[in-house]
């Protein structure tokens, strides 16, 4: 079965910086994925920050852009987040997830992957005025 275990996160002030990270396995390799960076304030909908596909297609939320960039490592497993210019409503639990080929149509849409089979745990990002 495949696992997601996230590490990074932390505390910053604002328009500091931090890096995400998200080891993956189990997966077979060569399959077609997609996989992201999602958050989570406590009380509202978990939102898609930003995705990569196996092709090396990304995607953004909007009021990330610029700031934040993803990428992964296909050779180590890994995906990353640098997350630059950090402000306060940037703080929320991070999700990494993933998706990988099974048949049905794969989106990978304003930040997110649909559907997304995987989650990682979590870490808290909290950015401080």
């Amino acid at each position: 079965d495949v696992s997601l275990v996230e590490s990074g996160g932390g505390s910053v002030q604002s328009g500091g910086s931090l890096k995400l990270s998200c080891a993956a396995s189990g997966a077979s390799r060569g399959t077609y994925f997609c996989m992201a960076f999602f958050r989570q304030v406590s009380g509202k909908e978990r939102e898609g920050v930003a995705a990569i596909d196996s092709d090396g297609n990304t995607s953004y939320l909007d009021s990330v852009k610029g700031r934040f960039t993803i990428s992964q490592d296909n050779a180590k497993g890994t995906l990353s987040l640098e997350m630059n210019n950090l402000k306060p409503e940037d703080t929320a639990v991070y999700y990494c997830a993933a998706d990988y080929w099974r048949g049905a149509p794969m989106v990978m849409r304003d930040g997110a992957c649909d559907p997304v089979e995987y989650w990682g745990q979590g870490t808290q990002v909290t950015v401080s005025s």
